[in-house]
């Protein structure tokens, strides 16, 4: 390892270290525009200069472009790199406006402080300044070309970074330019990286501009619960209203950014229309006499029907905390167990993936950027989980192979190997690649030394999960490494699978209990069946016919305007909550804000009332695990009364390897809670399948998730709706021209409750055999039975 000197101080670096990151190291901030440690070194600002005194290289030199090497004597403070810093800032000031006070960028402003640190108070420059036009860059983003000072920093995230090529450089030299060829959306779904990543107000979030400044922020550590990643965000707040989310670096998740889904759906959390008061048979009312309606008549069932009447749906959006919550309560008064997945498919691959990861194989996000092989089975990634794409457009970049067997037609950042196996030979076609026909597994497994398979949960089969651990393990014993990388159905499926039994009851079981009159009484939790599950028609009859339904929630939910009891829940940005991430990483996301209506709905957008009070306005909501707590006190026997416990005690007593947590340590950030080795894996897989030659017909229609569009989170965000691409229904060409259909044609789908009417996408790179339809807002999906429906090709006609 090399060692240098710098400012007098020595320090021994790791080869391959920046001379900026040594200085780092030692708390010596150089000065710097072009230089990010996510994007790397470039030089092209020339800010971050310093004198070389002794070593290979000699004068002033850009520290970002040297390695640190044996002997070098550094200098920050030498008078002709200080001279020369000093100029480089003045050159960058000629040509830019001085808007600091109307710039959404200042206070937090890269430009500024390298500007006041450099001693540039006084412009000598007095020609005309170089001007620019700005474009439209989509509902995200806002342009301001202006106040460029051309660190390129932006083009390196957009189009080596990310992967995508639609905003670039353009002209040369004092007129270079960054922007599109034409007004229009960004298309990469990471665009809002661009807001954080440059240094000046270039681009800034357009979803916050003119509503906060940097200082009048309330902010904290936040976690993103649009999937199954736990990527890790930064919220910011002002007068109890979210107004800004950021990527907050993670080194083992999400490290520098985050997608645009995760980055601009949290208007969920303020909507106008957000219940906050509690109801009870239509009408509002306290939350203590909301809570206290729903427990005598819970009680009432239980005496009239008995324990067993009394079923609950939790969530895989919900906290750890709740989840844990919910299971304690249904078991302490001895109600059925309660269910947060949609039927049993998803509820024993969560359960099969969860129970298949260990540390041997488990891989965080950042590590699959090391791999140089994935094979990713039955996954959609920019659709399902949008930072794996990211991060394996950094494999792809360091030299990794990526072949992806999956029958959608799959589009990513980087040149891959596609193969559209139908879903019933993704068990069989995994094992061929990995075990190979005759002992010869895939070329490129064969020449690598740490592969990854991700495996998907939506598309595939029950069995696939396993299959893939199997994989793994037998990779991991020939290779020694091997990495295993699940993508689960929402953000806390991990913890809903960890808390779950394969023998539990889905929620499609609880359905067939209503419907029998089993079941009498509901309790829903943060969970909207209406909108999440198929078969809407037959949701509404079954709960008109429960003697109870209780809802708790933070969205104005469909379900809540069939519920019996209404009880308004708080979201993650007002108190916070835990969830485990897909590789088993418990996390921790703070509370912003106190709960309550934001100002601007109380005022009407003037100054708020001046009526004084000791209640804040809509601050009845509590988190859902307490309202579960208090319904667990109010069903105690007379004069039990209610203590109110830590939360995480719900948990220790529901799964023994949550309980080994110190609950003193609370809250948890960061600890992964999977065994060191996983048991039973090879002994639980099934026997291979054999390939299929694709069926005529029926075709087999599988409901999957987009980027923008399906996610239920972000369809309360306004601004996530002027993203959403016109629903399509994905048939291959083939299946298409035996009904003479070609792209672009609206056709009507004939199901058992009318027709489906959605345009066509014929595509080439899908498998045959196989249709797919997105759980688009747009469309009624609902009408479809399930999740995956056989539909003969003469039942699909063109409109």
């Amino acid at each position: 390892m090399p060692r240098l000197t710098i400012d007098d101080f020595e320090i021994e670096v790791p080869a391959g270290t920046k001379v900026i990151e040594a200085a780092e190291r030692l708390g010596i901030m150089i000065p710097r525009f072009c230089y990010h440690k996510g994007l790397g070194s470039v030089g092209a600002c020339r800010v971050c200069a310093v004198k070389f005194l002794q070593g290979p290289f000699k004068g002033v030199q850009m520290s970002c472009m040297i390695d640190a090497q044996d002997g070098m004597v550094v200098s920050t403070t030498d008078a002709e790199a200080v001279a020369f810093r000093k100029q480089v800032i003045e050159w960058l000031m000629l040509n830019h406006p001085h808007d600091c006070p109307a710039c959404d960028e200042g206070g937090h402003c890269l430009l500024q402080d390298e500007t006041v640190s450099g001693g540039h108070g006084i412009r000598r420059y007095e020609g005309r300044k170089r001007t620019y036009h700005d474009q439209y860059l989509g509902p995200f983003i806002a342009h301001e070309m202006n106040r460029c000072i051309h660190c390129y920093r932006c083009v390196r995230f957009y189009q080596e970074f990310a992967g995508y090529r639609d905003l670039g450089t353009l002209q040369i030299a004092n007129r270079v330019y960054f922007g599109r060829f034409q007004d229009g959306r960004l298309e990469s779904p990471f665009s809002g990286n661009l807001a954080d990543i440059c240094p000046t107000g270039v681009y800034t979030d357009r979803t916050a501009r003119y509503k906060v400044r940097r200082w009048d922020l309330q902010r904290a550590s936040s976690l993103c619960i649009h999937c199954s990643l736990g990527c890790n965000t930064v919220a910011g707040a002002r007068y109890r209203e979210v107004l800004r989310i950021e990527a907050r670096l993670n080194d083992k998740v999400n490290g520098y950014f985050i997608c645009d889904r995760g980055r601009f759906s949290y208007p969920y959390a303020s909507r106008p229309d957000r219940p906050r008061r509690a109801r009870a048979g239509g009408n509002e009312t306290s939350m203590d006499e909301a809570i206290r309606a729903a427990a005598q008549k819970l009680s009432r069932i239980r005496q009239d029907a008995g324990e067993k009447s009394v079923a609950c749906l939790g969530s895989v959006r919900s906290s750890l905390e709740t989840l844990g919550a919910l299971k304690r309560l249904s078991r302490i008064q001895g109600w059925r167990s309660a269910s947060f997945f949609e039927n049993r498919h998803v509820q024993r691959k969560a359960i099969d993936a969860v129970s298949s990861l260990d540390g041997r194989l488990a891989v965080s996000l950042r590590e699959i950027e090391k791999s140089d092989f994935i094979l990713a089975v039955g996954v959609d990634p920019i659709n399902e989980a949008p930072m794996l794409a990211l991060a394996m457009r950094q494999a792809y970049r360091k030299g990794a192979a990526v072949t992806v067997m999956d029958p959608r037609p799959i589009s990513l950042p980087l040149e891959f190997e596609h193969l559209p196996v139908a879903p019933r030979d993704l068990d069989a076609g995994l094992h061929a690649l990995v075990h190979g026909a005759e002992g010869q597994s895939s070329p490129r497994l064969e020449r690598s030394r740490s592969p990854v398979i991700v495996c998907g949960s939506q598309v595939v089969r029950d069995t696939t999960p396993l299959k893939a651990a199997e994989c793994a393990n037998y990779i991991e014993g020939l290779k020694g490494q091997c990495g295993l990388f699940y993508v689960l159905p929402g953000a806390n499926a991990f913890g809903a699978a960890f808390l779950s039994s394969p023998e539990q009851h889905a929620f499609a079981d609880m359905i067939e209990e209503v419907e029998k009159g089993s079941i009498k009484a509901l309790i829903v939790v943060e969970s909207d069946p209406l909108r999440l599950f198929p078969d809407a028609a037959r949701l509404k009859a079954a709960f008109q016919q429960l003697d109870l339904l209780l809802v708790i929630d933070y969205l104005p939910s469909q379900i809540a305007q069939y519920a019996d009891v209404f009880l308004p829940s708080s979201t993650i940005f007002e108190t916070g909550g835990s969830y485990i991430n897909q590789e088993g990483r418990l996390q921790f996301g703070q509370a912003v804000h106190r709960v309550g209506m934001p100002i601007r709905q109380v005022s009407g957008g003037s100054h708020p009332p001046r009526i004084y009070g000791s209640e804040v306005p809509g601050g009845e909501p509590k988190a859902a695990w307490e309202l579960l707590g208090e319904l667990s006190g109010a069903l105690a026997p007379e004069g039990a009364g209610f203590q109110e416990e830590h939360p995480w005690n719900s948990l220790a007593e529901e799964n023994p390897v949550l309980g080994r947590l110190n609950a003193k340590d609370y809250p948890f950030d960061g600890v992964r809670v999977i065994p060191e080795r996983a048991e039973g894996i090879a002994r639980a897989v099934r026997p291979e399948q054999r390939f299929e030659p694709p069926s005529e017909e029926p075709l087999e229609l599988f409901l999957v998730d987009w980027t923008f569009g399906t996610e239920e989170l972000s369809l309360y965000a306004e601004v996530m709706q002027q993203v959403e691409a016109e629903p399509l229904l994905f048939m291959h060409a083939d299946d298409a021209a035996k009904k003479g259909l070609a792209d672009g044609d609206k056709v009507a789908i004939r199901l058992e409750d009318g027709s489906l009417e959605v345009l066509l996408g014929v595509r080439e790179n899908m498998g045959r055999g196989v249709l797919f339809l997105p759980r688009h807002r747009r469309i009624e999906w609902q009408k479809i039975k399930n999740v995956s429906v056989k539909v003969p090709l003469e039942h699909i006609e063109k409109v």
